[in-house]
Formats: C-alpha cells, sequence, structure tokens
C-alpha cells in the first residue's frame, strides 16, 4: 500500500490573520499521528481554480449535456483525489491544510470530504488591529498589498475591517459559517480562541483532540520544535509567520478609542457571539465604570 492508498483525515485550519493560525499548526506537528507542513498551503486556491477550469471547459460542458450524473460525478471524484494525492508525501491519515480561504468554501469542501473538519482562529478584535498595526510600524518602509502605509492609522483600520479588506474578508466568512450554512456542516467546524490558545495550550489542544477524535498526544509548551518560516516576502514582511521554542504570551496593544468604537459597533455580532463579557466591560466604561482591560489571560470557550 503507497501513500496515495490512504485516505486521509483532513484538518482544515483558517480563520483571522494573527489570530493563532501558525502556532496551532506547529502544536499539531508535535502529534505522531498528524502530519503537519505547518505552512500556509496553496490547495484551497488551487481546489477553486480547478473548478474555475472546469466551469469554462466548452468541451466539458457539452459532455455534461448527454451525461450530467455520470461527469458531474467524475468531477467530484477528481478534486476529492486532487485533495487526498496533494499529501502524497505521508502515510499518515492525519494531516493539516492551512488556508484562511477554506473558510469561505466550507459547503464546496462538505462536496468533496464529507468527513471534513475545520478550526477556525478567531481574537478579539480590537488587539488583532493592534498586532497588524505594530507589525506595520515594525515595517513601516514597506508598503501593504493594498497599498495602505500611507493612510492613518484609522484609514488602515478602516482598510483591513471594511468591505473586502484583510480582516473583514475573514469576518464575513466567519458570519457566514455562524448563519447561513446548513445546521449540519456547522458541526464540522470549531472556533478556538487565540487569547486561550496561548495561555492554556495544552487543555485546548486535548479538547480538539476529542472533537476530532483523535488521541491526545503530550508537548511542553516551553520546549517546542521551531517550524521552518514560510515566505513572509510574499506578504511583505506585514503578517510573519515565525514560530519559537515556547509560547509568548500576547501583547497588550493600546488602541484608539475611535477605532475600538467603531470594531465593537460594526462587529457587534462577532462580540455577542465570542466575546460577550469584553462587550459588556466596555459599555460598562461608557457608563462609568471601571476601564476594560486588554484581552490576554484565559477567555471562556
Amino acid at each position: 500500500m503507497t501513500a496515495l492508498d490512504v485516505e486521509k483525515n483532513i484538518v482544515y485550519i483558517a480563520g483571522l490573520p494573527r489570530s493563532g493560525s501558525t502556532l496551532m499548526c506547529q502544536l499539531f506537528a508535535h502529534h505522531p499521528l498528524v502530519y503537519c507542513p505547518g505552512h500556509s498551503s496553496p490547495l484551497a486556491h488551487s481546489v477553486d481554480h480547478m473548478r474555475r477550469g472546469l466551469s469554462n471547459d466548452s468541451f466539458l460542458l457539452s459532455q455534461l449535456d448527454n451525461e450530467f450524473e455520470l461527469v458531474y460525478e467524475r468531477i467530484r471524484n477528481g478534486l476529492t483525489g486532487f485533495i487526498n494525492g496533494w499529501f502524497a508525501e505521508t502515510d499518515k491519515t492525519w494531516v493539516v491544510d492551512k488556508n484562511r480561504a477554506w473558510l469561505n468554501l466550507v459547503e464546496t469542501l462538505s462536496s468533496l470530504d464529507r468527513r471534513f473538519r475545520m478550526i477556525v482562529c478567531i481574537r478579539e478584535l480590537t488587539q488583532l488591529y493592534g498586532s497588524l498595526e505594530a507589525q506595520h510600524q515594525k515595517t513601516i518602509l514597506l508598503d501593504t498589498e493594498d497599498g495602505v502605509a500611507g493612510f492613518t492609522r484609522y484609514g488602515r483600520a478602516c482598510q483591513y475591517f471594511n468591505g473586502t479588506g484583510l480582516v473583514a474578508r475573514c469576518l464575513t466568512g466567519v458570519r457566514a459559517a455562524l448563519e447561513e450554512i446548513p445546521d449540519e456542516l456547522r458541526n464540522h467546524i470549531l472556533y478556538v480562541k487565540y487569547e486561550r490558545l496561548v495561555t492554556r495550550p495544552v487543555d485546548v489542544m486535548m479538547e480538539i483532540c476529542e472533537w476530532l477524535g483523535l488521541e491526545a498526544f503530550a508537548f511542553n509548551p516551553e520546549k517546542l520544535q521551531v517550524i521552518a518560516p514560510e515566505s513572509d516576502s510574499h506578504y511583505r514582511f506585514k503578517y510573519p509567520h515565525r514560530t519559537y521554542s515556547s509560547i509568548r504570551p500576547p501583547t497588550s496593544h493600546v488602541v484608539p478609542q475611535r477605532i475600538r468604537n467603531d470594531l465593537l459597533t460594526q462587529y457587534d455580532w462577532y462580540y455577542r457571539t465570542f466575546y460577550p463579557g469584553y462587550l459588556e466591560s466596555e459599555k460598562q466604561a461608557a457608563r462609568g465604570g471601571p476601564a476594560p482591560q486588554a484581552i490576554g489571560g484565559p477567555v471562556n470557550s
């Protein structure tokens, strides 16, 4: 039996930027039964491009005219085989594939991989913005892909979180997964908070393994294997993917109140779903109560 003969259990990792997906992959790489290269994968984009190419092939479309069920099943089998064959270099049955694009392909995945499981990494939005801005300040002489280096801080926040901005696209996928996909597919998605991952990594990974039906494993958060970094030049060094030998506590970022207010108002649904305590603390502060603390400690699931 070759690796191609082994049907894979694929764990798809998606989510918001700067929210722990690289760390998640680093921890999965310690599992003896899991194959996890750790780098962002082009598999999601490849599947989407293949679908587009097949849909524009006039000869294939003519075949669908005559034998739709047969040819459509061939398309399904071909794409399923492509996904499974992507990991032919390993004979491990559990593999991890990371790409934010998977979040917008949930229903496509359900058609190709009925056993799919997706982990979505999330983070409190003001601190997510703070992390993006802090990295930009470290590389301020390089522009972003969206060309926002010359914007004000508020302008950059608007670009990230509005319309088709980097974070806005991901949040659109999160909301769709929460509200639009069929109920049975929602059971295939697990949301993991960055704040909890970095403060209670052993507990989080044990819970993930139980959810997956995967044997639990032991690792030392203070002695981690460092994964070779992926090409950050592709992202113009704005979204680094470095790993470290131990888990670092999150930095608490000071975020302008105008940006905080806009994020809490615009993404009220996100806070009500994932961070209701934080939303309430902000409202209390607005009423003259104690100022809220930046989230950095354990957060309830």
